[in-house]
This record gives C-alpha cells, structure tokens and sequence, in this order.
C-alpha cells in the first residue's frame, strides 16, 4: 500500500533556542578548556573569577540537555505525520541517535558522556510519542512530565550511592555507567530528566506559539525560575525536618531544582530578549554557533583530550597554565571555533556537494528524503 509522505507543518523559528545552544557551546568549551589546563594553585573559591566561573559552570550541561530535549519535541511535532514511522522527525531522530552513540563511545570508549546521554533521551522522547499516539487519553506533555520526575526522583537513590557502590550490581561496566557506574559522567538518572523536561517545555510551546512571546508566558517562566534558585533548598531542608521523611533524604534533589530554575531564568530571558530587542535575527554567526554543537563537540574533544591521537592540548597543559594566561588561551581557544562555524558556513554549499553521496545512502537507509 502506498502511504503519501506527510509534509512539515510550516513554523516560525525559535531563535532563543539557538541562542541557548549557542551560550551553552561556549560555555561548555572555556568550561572543559579552563579545567584541563588551569594550575591547581588557583582552583581556590577565595579567587572570586574562580568563584564565579564555578558557579555558571555548573549550569551548562542543564540548559543543554533542556534545550536539546525542546528542539527535538517541537520539530517532532510540527511535523504533519501521516504515521508515526512516515514522520520524517522520527526517522531522522533514529539517525541522529546513532550518529550519537557512534561519536560518543569512539570519543571515550569506556565512559557514559553526554552524547549517550542525549541519545537515549531521543530515543525516550520518541517511545514516549508512539505511546501517546496509541493512548490518546493522556496528553503528551504529561508523559514527558512524568518521565522527568521520576528521573530526577531516582537521585534520591543513586545520589546516596557511595562513589565506589555501581549499580546495577552485577552488570557489565558500560551498563552500569549508564546508571552509576566507574566512568559515569552523565548517567541517565538523573541528567536524561533535563532533557525529558525540556521535552514537557517543547510540547506546550507547540500548543501556544503566538504566545510565547507574551509576557503572559514569559513572568511567570521567570519567576517560576527565581522562585526555584532562591527557595528550593531550604524548603527541601524544611520538608527533610518533618516527622518520617528525614529517612527519603530529600537534600539530595536540591541542586536538581536549582539547575531547572537557572533554566527556566535563561530561557525566559532569552525569550524577552528575542520578543523586544533581537528581532531580526536570522543569518547571525553567533545562531550557527548553537546550529552546529555536534561537529564542534567532538572537535574539541580531539583538540582537548586527543582520543586515538597522540598529541593533545591535556597532554602538554593539563593543569599547567596560570591565572594570567588562562583568559587570553580560553578566548584563543573560543575563536578557533568561531572561525571553524564562519568558515564552514562560508563554504557548506561546497562541503555538502562533496558529502552528498555519503549523506544520500544513510539517508536511503533511514527512508529519509534528502
């Protein structure tokens, strides 16, 4: 039987979200370059920039994770699908899952990373859908929503694991590092709960495009994150006092809440920020920074840790550079990308005629239309 290709439904682009990812990328790339190569004599928090630098480091991985998981869920479903597996999201989420599993483990074979991470939370963020396409009597967004809580619920559990306990108990390492294993860097409990909760965010701004630029929806996002950073831990403290509850060690979930609350702060201010002072965005170098994390991802990880290869900035620097270099080599090595994303921008319509073959065939493979 022939099945038409449903076509995408046209949608206006979110450029926040380009602007988050591309925060984010460069975020995470001083982030990971300053920890490789600053000397141990300065990682001191009496060092106020040290102070600092810790503090918004920690947020990073969050509004990633959160961001992917809108991206993904608001393409998904603006796309006009005939079927789940005739929707061109779907199978190009497949892909993508691959793409990122294959660069995750060449990248470090032993670890569970964030590329991992990011896969699963597509493949997750799909089950969730054809779920909701077979039960229609709960929305969508409840899934995701359910699905973030219970991740982020189960650090009551593994965030009381001692360093040194895996889980599960019996299994082979690469299983146990997706939960809580020796080289967990991003396990799935809890990190995939940011990306399901950016899942919950993308469907509901599905339902309300027209307002999203709102004040109606951009307030109470903002003091729905202010009111998380500031009041989360000593009410989690609070609760933690109570008769019987002390034993679920509720503390535990306290820099969760602070992560989502920072997010909805950035997302929120982005929001404004595009709706009343960046309305014309389009063509803008530092957008194509946050369009191309993956291919920036895995090169500065060659650059950085050198997987495979012999020479590496870790391996000449690792923890050798003083607080009055750092800044100039962090934004050296910032630039290197920027100038990576402008050149390759400048010349994609070459690149792309040179890899098309290649890209036809995976595409053929997946049923994905060029």
């Amino acid at each position: 039987m022939y099945v038409q290709e449903a076509q995408p439904i046209p949608s206006k682009r979110l450029y926040f979200i380009d602007i988050a990812r591309s925060i984010a990328i460069l975020l995470m790339l001083q982030g990971h370059f300053v920890d490789t190569t600053l000397a141990d004599e300065f990682r001191d928090e009496h060092y106020l920039a040290y102070e600092i630098w810790s503090y918004v480091r920690q947020f990073t991985s969050a509004v990633f994770l959160t961001v992917t998981g809108i991206v993904f869920t608001y393409l998904l479903l603006n796309q006009n699908s005939g079927g789940y597996f005739q929707n061109q999201r779907i199978r190009k989420g497949l892909k993508r899952v691959l793409e990122l599993f294959f660069w995750g483990y060449l990248l470090q074979p032993r670890a569970f990373h964030v590329l991992q991470c990011i896969g699963i939370g597509l493949l997750l963020i799909m089950l969730l859908y054809g779920i909701s396409l077979l039960i229609k009597k709960v929305p969508l967004s409840w899934y995701f929503f359910l699905a973030a809580v219970a991740l982020f619920a189960s650090n009551l559990y593994f965030g009381a694991l001692k360093s040194d306990v895996y889980w599960p108990e019996k299994a082979p390492e690469f299983v146990q590092n997706i939960f809580h294993g020796p080289t967990s860097v991003f396990p799935i409990t809890p990190y995939l709960g940011f990306t399901l909760f950016g899942a919950f965010l993308g469907s509901i701004l599905v339902g309300i495009k027209e307002k999203i630029h709102s004040w109606k929806f951009i307030i109470p996002s903002f003091f729905s994150g202010l009111l998380l950073v500031l009041f989360s831990k000593p009410f989690l403290i609070y609760l933690n006092e109570l008769p019987g509850i002390a034993p679920f060690k509720l503390y535990l979930l306290d820099w969760i809440f602070l992560k989502i609350g920072m997010v909805l702060l950035v997302l929120s201010l982005l929001i404004s920020a595009e709706a009343f002072w960046f309305k014309n965005l389009q063509n803008n170098l530092f957008l194509k920074l946050g369009q191309n994390t993956l291919s920036i991802f895995i090169i500065h990880m060659f650059i950085l840790y050198g997987p495979g290869i012999r020479y590496s900035i870790q391996k000449y620097f690792d923890h050798g550079v003083n607080a009055l270099w750092i800044a100039p080599a962090v934004l050296s090595f910032v630039l290197f990308f920027v100038l990576y994303v402008y050149v390759l921008d400048r010349y994609r319509s070459h690149i792309q005629r040179i890899l098309k073959p290649v890209k036809s065939r995976t595409n053929w493979l997946f049923g994905i239309k060029d």
